[in-house]
């Protein structure tokens, strides 16, 4: 690896977040891609990712690393298995550096939900102050990754991000995953199929552009390592969302003006919806000068959400 600039390995680099990550941390640094790919919902994922890590460290050459993970299938209503299964991955990438990595010269950033965290908290405005209750084993899974987080800054004092993120969209994201409303709306539209919304149409969410969290993700990092150098805080949280908040109806109609055709939309109930929030304002006390920025619009999102929709579509990748 040339010059002072960071060896960054992005965990999930190929979901919607990562992929975003890895976007726009190119354009700072390198970035690095594993030999081989992860077999994650695998039995032996653990060795496998451990394994990785080693690589990983081997590839700094005793040089500056990040490591961001931005993995994770789980959804609001996963399989505990599920979620306890991500955070034996994480536990062994954070092993394998602890073993390995030069603490004085890393950092790690970690991809949490604001939905899942705040989801039984009192009040309809959220920062980083408030007190994170969660509703749903996803949410205490989330605050579980948090805490390991935590625990191996504490251990070994490499600088530590956690990024409590709003709702994520864009176009690449996985529609066969039970989440991502506006990704699901725009695909029901597209094929022509009904849709089952289970909350509110009251319901207030804040929806973030994947490109827009990805840049966001890379200058907080820089931040914190500037911090960290500078002999301030090695250790932060970040709620990172476009404070744009809209109702689930606004949101349904809004695809209906863009798409030009209305989606086949069924309100109904779900004890799901029990488990999250019904009105998420999200505002950020931390670095606020990096979020002031030129957010992606709703329009804007949306349409280029749908433009990739459609290209799955015409490569018959779209179910």
């Amino acid at each position: 690896m040339s010059g002072s600039a960071p060896l960054t390995w992005v965990i999930g680099a190929g979901g919607l977040l990562g992929s975003a990550v890895v976007a726009a941390q190119r354009s700072r640094g390198d970035v690095w891609s594993p030999p081989t790919p992860t077999r994650w919902s695998s039995a032996g994922a653990p060795n496998d990712v451990a394994q990785t890590a080693r690589e990983f460290v081997a590839a700094t050459d005793g040089g500056p690393w990040r490591v961001a993970w931005c993995a994770g299938a789980a959804v609001t209503d996963a399989d505990p298995a599920i979620l306890a299964h991500e955070r034996r991955l994480l536990t062994s990438v954070l092993d394998e550096l602890q073993r390995h990595a030069d603490p004085a010269l890393g950092s790690l950033f970690l991809a949490s939900s604001a939905g899942g965290v705040y989801a039984g908290a009192s009040g309809h405005l959220f920062d980083e102050d408030t007190e994170p209750v969660a509703l749903s084993a996803y949410g205490h899974a989330k605050l579980a990754l948090e805490a390991e987080a935590h625990g191996f800054h504490a251990r070994t004092g490499v600088p530590v991000l956690v990024g409590r993120l709003s709702n994520l969209y864009g176009p690449g994201q996985n529609v066969e995953k039970p989440q991502g409303l506006i990704s699901q709306v725009l695909r029901s539209l597209l094929l022509r199929r009904p849709i089952s919304i289970y909350v509110s149409t009251d319901t207030v969410r804040d929806y973030l552009f994947a490109p827009d969290a990805g840049e966001l993700i890379v200058d907080v990092v820089d931040r914190l390592a500037e911090e960290a150098t500078a002999g301030g805080s090695a250790v932060r949280t970040k709620i990172l969302a476009s404070s744009n908040e809209i109702t689930i109806g606004l949101l349904v109609r809004e695809v209906a003006r863009i798409a030009k055709r209305r989606p086949l939309v069924v309100y109904g109930s779900s004890p799901v919806a029990n488990l999250q929030s019904r009105h998420l304002h999200l505002r950020s006390r931390v670095w606020t000068d990096l979020d002031r920025r030129p957010w992606t619009s709703y329009p804007v999102g949306i349409g280029r959400t749908l433009e990739g929709l459609n290209a799955d579509m015409r490569a018959g990748a779209l179910r």
